[in-house]
């Protein structure tokens, strides 16, 4: 995986969790995965690629929730 991260030069973080137990927790069941936390608890996982307005409109939504 670090291979990868470090091949493609990607700057964002990235989770290993060869164990899967991050992924169960919060249904995903491969990556490219996000997973939204609302400050009230209420978890949102999005699976796929994001582009930037789509990730920008998350993040306001989760802002002014």
């Amino acid at each position: 995986m670090q291979d990868f991260v470090n091949e493609n030069g990607l700057t964002f973080t990235n989770i290993n969790d060869s164990a899967g137990e991050i992924f169960a927790r919060f249904d995903v069941p491969y990556q490219p995965a996000w997973v939204f936390i609302a400050k009230d608890g209420i978890v949102t996982t999005r699976i796929g690629v994001l582009s930037d307005l789509e990730l920008e409109q998350e993040l306001n939504r989760l802002a002014t929730s």
